[in-house]
C-alpha cells in the first residue's frame, strides 16, 4: 500500500533521511520509532506528498506520488503533530468543510460527517467551537479530519503527544479500531503503545532505517535461557554442553559467590523432553542446586536502545 524505494530527502546539505526503502502492506498497522531528529516526521511527510523526495520513489497503492499526486493524496488521511484545526468553527462545521475539500459530494456530506463523529466519539461536542475543546478532543477532531473522504491510509504523527493517561488510553482504542479497516502508520516515543497497537515496527536512526521488526512472528523452536547454579563453572559448562537440547552454552558473570551463570541457546524440546526439564534433571544429578533459570527475551526497549 505504501512504498518508499531508496528515498533520500535533503534539507540543503543536511539529510533528513538517507536511502530508505520500506513497504507497508494493506491493512497493516506500523509504528515508526526513532530518537528526536531521526527522520520520522520527514518520512511521514514524504509518504503524504507534503514535499517531494530528493532521490527515490514514493508510491501509494502502486501509484507514484510525484506522477499522480491527486490520486495518491485521495488515498491518504494525515494527522500532523499539530492538528490543522480552524478554532472559530464548530466540530461539525469543520468536518463538513474538510469533507468538501476531500471531494465528498454535498448530498453525501452530512451522512459522511455523522459517521465520522460517531466513530471518533465526538457526538457530545459536535456543536462546540473547536477553540473551547480540551487537548484530548482536539486530537480526536484531528483524527476525524484525517478520515474525511474515506481514505485507505492513515498517517498519524505523534497522535497521543500531550494527552493525559485517560485520553491516551482512549486514543489508543480509537487507533486500534481504525486499524481494522485502514492501513495505519504512526510515529510515537511510547514503546508500550507501539507494542500494543502495531503488527510491525520500523526503527530509524540518523535518517536511516536500521531495523524492521515483525511483532506477529510466531515463536521459534529455540529459546535462550539464563541459568545460575551452585558449583564449579568448568564442570557445569561441560555437562550443559553435552545435553542434546543445548545448541550453545556461554558463561556469564555470576553475582553470587560459589555459583556459576550460563547463557544457553536450546531447542525448546526434543525426544528427551523439554529443555528446561532436561537442564533441571542434569543439575539435580550433579548436586548443583539451581538458583535461577529465566528465559531471555529482547524487549522492544532493548532493541530500540541497541539500534539507536
Amino acid at each position: 500500500m505504501i512504498e518508499l524505494e531508496h528515498v533520500t530527502k535533503m534539507y540543503g546539505s543536511i539529510p533528513g533521511i538517507r536511502d530508505v526503502s520500506l513497504h507497508v502492506p494493506q491493512g497493516q498497522t506500523v509504528g515508526l520509532l526513532g530518537r528526536n531528529g531521526a527522520g520520522k516526521t520527514t518520512a511521514l511527510n514524504l509518504m503524504t506528498g507534503y514535499f517531494p523526495p530528493t532521490e527515490g520513489k514514493v508510491r501509494i497503492g502502486g501509484k507514484d506520488m510525484m506522477a499522480n499526486p491527486r490520486e495518491c493524496k485521495r488515498m491518504i488521511g494525515y494527522l500532523p503533530e499539530r492538528p490543522p484545526l480552524y478554532d472559530e468553527m464548530t466540530v461539525e462545521e469543520y468536518l463538513s468543510f474538510v469533507s468538501e475539500l476531500r471531494e465528498v459530494t454535498r448530498k453525501a456530506n452530512k451522512e459522511h460527517v455523522n459517521e465520522i463523529i460517531e466513530l471518533c466519539t465526538l457526538k457530545d461536542v459536535r456543536k462546540r467551537v473547536i477553540s473551547h475543546l480540551s487537548k484530548g478532543y482536539r486530537q480526536r477532531v484531528g483524527i476525524a479530519q484525517a478520515l474525511c473522504g474515506s481514505p485507505d491510509v492513515l498517517i498519524l504523527d505523534e497522535p497521543t503527544v500531550g494527552l493525559d493517561p485517560r485520553q491516551t488510553v482512549e486514543m489508543r482504542e480509537l487507533i486500534r479500531k481504525l486499524g481494522k479497516d485502514h492501513t495505519v502508520v504512526f510515529s510515537s516515543h511510547i514503546l508500550s503503545e507501539v507494542q500494543q497497537l502495531c503488527s510491525r515496527v520500523i526503527i530509524l536512526n540518523a535518517g536511516q532505517l536500521v531495523q524492521s521488526i515483525d511483532l506477529t512472528e510466531k515463536p521459534t523452536d529455540t529459546l535462550k535461557l539464563r541459568v545460575r547454579a551452585a558449583g564449579r563453572k568448568e564442570a557445569l559448562l561441560g555437562a550443559l554442553q553435552g545435553l542434546p537440547c543445548v545448541l550453545r552454552a556461554e558463561t556469564a558473570a555470576s553475582p553470587e559467590a560459589g555459583t556459576a551463570e550460563f547463557l544457553l541457546t536450546c531447542r525448546t524440546a526434543d525426544e528427551q523432553g523439554r529443555a528446561t526439564d532436561q537442564i533441571f534433571r542434569l543439575l539435580a544429578g550433579l548436586n548443583a542446586p539451581i538458583r535461577m533459570m529465566t528465559e531471555e527475551k529482547d524487549t522492544l526497549e532493548e532493541i530500540f536502545l541497541r539500534n539507536t
